[in-house]
């Protein structure tokens, strides 16, 4: 474990440790003195917290849905899942009964109370599972499906076991609550220390972020119910401590989920700027590098020195200016460049050896923004690339122009074509398509055998 890592670890650790006491604390004061276990008449408040709570839960759902089609992680399938439950169970058995004045019967109630049990279990199994998942939006919906079923499957045998089997709610505020509510809550506040437990032990040892957010979460979760072990559940018109609990608990997953969501877009961009350099050191610097360390090999093999170091002069003049192009695409600077020397200057370099004729035509006042020169440079020099060492080309043509209120990038060349129908697209072609849509730009291919190849680009309006 890295030193920064074990500071981290131990930091949530003790902080971790520090929470627990507090909301220790506070619920044995809460036994000690039942005066302060209290709940109140506030209907309107439940209603606002439910809502809350539900709307809350629907996000972080929706949210980890995002995650699990991104990544495809049953870890996330399962967290989908459990807020997704937690929501429909929420505004099916709590706030729906309750509108226009209507009342919670026993029914709605124990319902709830067996969709918040599937949401917790659903949440506890999530930080023990390990495994990817390949058909992700499949998963995704028949697991939603699978949901909704299961809660269908709760109000139906709430309804058939309600009149006989299962109790109400407590009915005033010194009632004891029936045993059956109170061991249904203690397996709620279970499955939240296992939850609690899991996210810890994932945060060891994964060091992501939203695990640790998932276990503060999973804490006051736990402490909520605990809550509600020892207050009187009422009718819905009431509120207590642990509905606050509740409330703060899914506010505190939602940040983290959030926070998790902007960390993934942040590391997508990381990695497609790491693949974006890649290219431009594949594209261009190595090849120059590569010419360079070719010519010293000749000069030490006895090759003739004048014109050797004339060429190697010539390859290092090239990969200087191919290194400045570099620095100004991977800083993606602003401000003029020297396209048209620079382009005209490679294709100097790239027929001085007359194996192949390039003309280039640059239509006046065309204008491309910083961005565009780059991924011009490089489509242009990828297609020339390729007609001279693979289509056997003896002639290119390149045209930046603007044509029926469009700018267009062409390169047409005479060599050999292929079928498109029978060839796999290669890297450097998929390269030139991924250049062409970085810059909003559309990308088109034509080739036939015995009749040469065109690639034309048309940039952003």
């Amino acid at each position: 474990m890295r030193h920064e890592d074990r500071d981290d670890y131990y930091g949530w650790l003790w902080g971790e440790v520090l929470l627990i006491g507090l909301l220790g604390a506070t619920l044995a004061l809460f036994l000690a003195y039942p005066s302060l276990r209290d709940t109140y008449a506030l209907p309107q408040a439940r209603l606002v917290l439910d809502t809350a709570v539900t709307l809350a839960a629907a996000i972080v759902a929706v949210l980890a849905g995002v995650r699990f089609t991104v990544e495809g992680r049953r870890l996330d399938l399962l967290l989908c899942a459990g807020f997704a439950s937690a929501a429909t169970a929420t505004l099916a058995f709590s706030i729906a009964p309750v509108l226009g004045g209507g009342s919670l019967h026993r029914t709605e109630f124990w319902a709830g109370i067996g969709g918040r049990l599937l949401a917790a279990t659903l949440i506890a199994l999530a930080p023990f599972s390990r495994k990817r998942v390949n058909a992700r939006g499949r998963a995704l919906g028949e697991t939603l499906v699978a949901v909704a079923i299961l809660l269908g499957l709760i109000w139906v045998v709430a309804q058939q076991a309600g009149a006989a089997a299962l109790p109400p709610a407590a009915g005033t505020v010194d009632a004891d609550q029936p045993f059956q509510l109170s061991g249904a809550l203690a397996a709620h506040a279970l499955l939240s220390l296992v939850a609690m437990v899991g996210w810890g032990l994932r945060f060891r040892a994964h060091r992501n972020d939203l695990d640790r957010w998932l276990c503060l979460g999973a804490t006051l979760t736990l402490f909520a119910e605990l809550h509600y072990v020892f207050t009187p559940l009422l009718s819905p018109h009431y509120v207590s401590q642990g509905d606050f609990l509740r409330l703060l608990s899914y506010t505190v997953l939602l940040v983290g989920v959030w926070r998790a969501i902007r960390f993934a877009e942040f590391g997508r961009a990381v990695a497609e700027e790491r693949a974006r350099v890649a290219r431009e050191i594949h594209d261009g610097l190595a090849q120059y590098l590569f010419a360079v360390s070719t010519h010293a090999s000749m000069l030490e093999s006895g090759a003739d020195r004048e014109k050797t170091l004339t060429q190697l002069k010539e390859a290092a003049a090239a990969a200087q200016q191919e290194a400045r192009f570099a620095v100004l695409a991977l800083s993606s600077a602003g401000g003029s460049a020297p396209f048209d020397s620079a382009l005209r200057r490679y294709i100097d370099f790239l027929t001085a050896d007359g194996q192949l004729e390039v003309e280039l035509e640059i239509e006046d006042g065309i204008r491309l923004a910083p961005d565009e020169q780059i991924e011009v440079f490089r489509i242009v020099q990828e297609g020339l690339a390729n007609a001279r060492k693979h289509a056997g080309a003896r002639r290119a043509d390149v045209r930046i122009e603007e044509r029926d209120g469009e700018r267009l990038v062409s390169v047409v060349d005479d060599g050999a074509g292929f079928d498109e129908a029978e060839i796999a697209p290669g890297q450097g072609l998929k390269n030139m398509r991924a250049r062409a849509a970085s810059i909003g730009g559309g990308f088109r291919m034509t080739s036939f055998p015995g009749r040469g190849t065109a690639l034309e680009v048309v940039l952003r309006s």
